[in-house]
């Protein structure tokens, strides 16, 4: 046990020196290769984001730390969740009850899962039942085509919720002629996936359309609660990206996306199978506008209903946002004034535990940002002030700045502030005080990356204040005499995140490393379930028509409870795919998960996938 132990501990730092050796290859290249134009060597395709400024930017002008996941690899996860993609890009970590189905956390650089804003399509996903939050496990990953995710607070873009990050989730866009597809792949515990969909595009219309269903028996997911039992899920889900192009400078959008997912799971007190009925809906409306060559704006309506029913009652979350945005860009500057409505509703049909008082909200917003690029310079600015129907007003900033020393290598430093609005539940339920006040932050960020023809070096350290954090305490005023929501925490997150990829001959090698200290700062324990030393390390390359990949998933000790007494130990996950053209419309995918058939646990006695196998087929004409 002892060795098994070390081995544990030791080996995050396999990717300490795998991104090691990768920093020494890049500065060696760096030093060869300084003179060389980019032309000489073969083209990269560098992905254009919107998370940062909520305007399109390439991402090597970016001063935000921010991760793209293509539609690749995607598809190269198989039949998992998306909080298990999530989990393997740098910067986060997974907490979940379970398999693919059960309530799932993410945390990104140690900060709580509610303070991360999370967007489809748009379209603002949040829940103000309990701490509230995205309900990971309630969106689909097969209907996603990629994924934008930003480190670091952004509130004086997006106002409440990005005090860890943004998460900005796309769904597939019609381009060209009709292209149908259809998908259906099998794997461990029972799980089966079909899905189909066309997108395309007619004239001036261009349209995408999906439908998914999955299911799965799953496994006992508390071998130690009687009686045995397997905690499934079924998944159906929809989506839908309309398009209609009026002129050259004018566009109308709407997009919808609906699931259905209904989860087994065991209450730990030896009852049988309850089950959890999650509906996500999300629908927007954007006109966006070209009025001349240095003036565009975009108008956007949406709303997002996210309800969720047990056997102890149903909450349902109305959100509704308007949006207003403007952009101008003369030459070398850039500016943006932005405004926003945000309505919020919370409804319960728990006779036991009812909203009460008012159990809505609403808050205005006005956002100004100025960005400037000039020779080795790059500056970003954002201002945001809220209003807030209920706690009043709310200001929010950001100060970035990064300079191109040399060819290839950027150096970035960073201040923002940020915060959380109480939910409703934290404010109108039995528990809730209707006085509390917004979560809030104050971060400081320094990095430094190296991108040359798709090498690349990455290196963030932040330092994250967060104040007037809610927990629950033990007596307050409300109306349960169990305990309430009070303002009566405070938590440290800093770290440094390494990430690296690299081609070496016809492999491609990714990796990143994150030591961090999640703590609370009233106790000096580190938050619950989250590690300090957390990485992935992984290489695929492409031999004689087959795509071969794998990758090893490490994390530390965590502890589960915000005590620091239930300790979670630290485990290695190895997983491994292939994928290969059968035929000029057919593709195999099989992936096997957790290759070593590795016991751990993401929360107390929760059991986790073992071993698993996924095998997928899909036909696509080309």
């Amino acid at each position: 046990m002892k060795n098994h132990s070390a081995l544990r501990r030791k080996t995050p730092w396999v990717l300490v020196i795998a991104m090691g050796l990768a920093y020494t290859h890049f500065a060696h290249a760096d030093a060869q290769d300084t003179n060389q134009a980019d032309h000489n060597s073969p083209a990269s395709s560098v992905p254009v984001v919107v998370t940062a400024t909520r305007t399109p930017q390439s991402l090597t002008d970016t001063l935000a730390d921010i991760t793209v996941l293509d539609c690749q690899a995607l598809q190269n996860s198989g039949a998992v969740g998306l909080g298990d993609v999530l989990a393997r890009v740098p910067g986060i970590e997974m907490s979940r009850t379970g398999g693919p189905g059960a309530a799932t956390s993410l945390f990104i650089r140690g900060a709580n899962n509610e303070f991360t804003a999370v967007f489809i399509d748009g379209v603002r996903v949040d829940s103000q039942n309990l701490q509230g939050g995205a309900n990971w496990e309630a969106i689909p990953l097969g209907v996603i085509d990629h994924i934008e995710i930003l480190r670091g607070p952004a509130a004086a873009v997006y106002g409440s919720d990005a005090i860890g990050g943004v998460v900005q989730i796309f769904t597939q866009m019609g381009q060209g002629a009709a292209r149908p597809y259809v998908e259906m792949g099998m794997g461990s515990y029972g799980t089966s996936k079909e899905q189909a969909g066309v997108s395309g595009s007619e004239g001036a219309f261009d349209y995408a359309l999906d439908a998914k269903h999955e299911r799965s028996n799953g496994f006992n997911q508390i071998p130690s609660s009687p009686p045995a039992q397997n905690d499934g899920y079924t998944t159906v889900a929809g989506h839908a990206r309309l398009g209609f192009q009026i002129d050259p400078d004018q566009r109308l959008e709407a997009t919808l996306l609906a699931n259905n997912l209904l989860a087994a799971y065991n209450d730990g007190y030896g009852d049988p199978a309850q089950q959890l009925f999650y509906q996500l809906r999300t629908t927007g409306l954007n006109w966006t506008s070209r009025w001349s060559d240095n003036y565009n704006t975009q108008v956007g309506v949406s709303e997002t209903m996210n309800q969720m029913a047990s056997p102890y009652g149903t909450y349902a979350t109305d959100l509704r946002n308007y949006l207003f945005l403007n952009h101008w860009h003369f030459g070398l500057h850039q500016l943006t004034l932005t405004l926003e409505r945000r309505e919020d509703r919370l409804t319960s049909s728990s006779s036991s535990d009812p909203i009460v008082g008012t159990g809505d909200r609403s808050d205005n917003a006005l956002a100004l940002g100025y960005g400037l690029h000039w020779q080795q310079h790059t500056l970003q600015l954002n201002v945001r002030h809220d209003q807030d129907s209920i706690f009043g007003g709310h200001n929010t900033g950001s100060a970035a700045y990064g300079y191109a020393f040399a060819p290839h290598w950027r150096a970035t430093v960073s201040a923002a502030t940020g915060y959380r609005a109480p939910t409703l539940y934290e404010q109108y339920s039995q528990y809730g005080v209707a006085s509390l006040a917004p979560q809030t932050n104050q971060n400081l960020e320094a990095g430094l990356k190296y991108e040359n023809n798709g090498a690349l070096f990455s290196l963030a350290a932040y330092h994250n204040k967060v104040s007037n954090l809610i927990n629950f305490a033990n007596s307050g005023d409300c109306q349960s005499p169990y305990g309430c929501y009070a303002n009566v925490g405070r938590a440290l997150l800093e770290g440094v995140t390494l990430t690296a990829q690299q081609r070496f001959q016809a492999i491609n090698t990714h990796a990143s490393i994150d030591l961090q200290d999640p703590k609370d700062l009233g106790s000096g324990d580190l938050l619950a379930r989250r590690a300090k030393t957390h990485g992935v390390l992984g290489a695929d390359t492409l031999w004689a028509n087959w795509t071969l990949g794998g990758e090893a998933q490490a994390s530390g000790r965590r502890f589960n409870d915000a005590a620091n007494t239930q300790a979670l130990g630290g485990y290695t996950l190895f997983n491994v795919y292939v994928s290969k053209p059968l035929a000029p419309d057919w593709q195999l995918l099989a992936r096997v998960d957790n290759l070593s058939n590795k016991h751990y646990e993401l929360a107390s006695t929760y059991a986790n996938p073992g071993r698993t196998l996924y095998m997928g087929l899909k036909w696509s004409p080309h």
